[in-house]
């Protein structure tokens, strides 16, 4: 569990660092963006590594029983966290109705694990991502965070949806593979 732990504070630690603009620009004026980009992403993926064995390696230790209904409402919630991931960075209408598409992502994405995942490690690491995403929506926010007004033409929705239904599907696939449980219906 320590690992876990571990691998939160400094997958987290960091992620909080552009939260803290002045610290952000004193790390950026001592050793350029350059290499505080290199730093943030190496550091950001130990923390990923941490979190992986950490999640891994953890004892099952059962906070709460997910009810049946759970399984079939986290389906749409990954779902539609999935298709949201993309919008980030893909030319789509849904950018004027969502602020932060990819933090709106991840905290669906989470809250989905939630609600199927009544084991501690899994609170801690699915609890940690959604807390963070709504932190980091309200930082940006505070920060002048603004949608934009940009209008696509709807056929670019369209790939949106496509491209999230994709790594969707494929996710389920793969997701024994990657993190050895099947996503189940119940």
């Amino acid at each position: 569990m320590w690992l876990l732990i571990a691998g939160l504070i400094v997958f987290f630690g960091i992620h909080l660092v552009p939260t803290a603009v002045p610290l952000r620009r004193r790390l950026v004026a001592w050793k350029g963006e350059d290499l505080y980009k290199l730093g943030y992403t190496l550091i950001a993926a130990a923390g990923l590594v941490l979190l992986g064995f950490g999640k891994s390696m953890a004892p099952r230790i059962v906070i709460y029983e997910p009810p049946g209904w759970t399984y079939h409402v986290s389906w749409v919630l990954a779902w539609l966290g999935v298709t949201i991931f993309p919008a980030a960075y893909l030319p789509s209408n849904l950018k004027r109705v969502i602020r932060h598409p990819f933090l709106w992502g991840v905290a669906l994405w989470a809250l989905a694990h939630l609600l199927t995942n009544g084991d501690l490690a899994s609170i801690l690491m699915f609890g940690s991502f959604a807390v963070y995403a709504f932190f980091d929506m309200w930082s940006a926010n505070r920060r002048g965070a603004e949608l934009p007004s940009t209008r696509y033409p709807f056929w670019r929705d369209g790939v949106l949806v496509a491209v999230g239904l994709t790594a969707y599907l494929l996710l389920v696939k793969v997701h024994p593979l990657l993190f050895g449980v099947a996503v189940n219906s119940s």
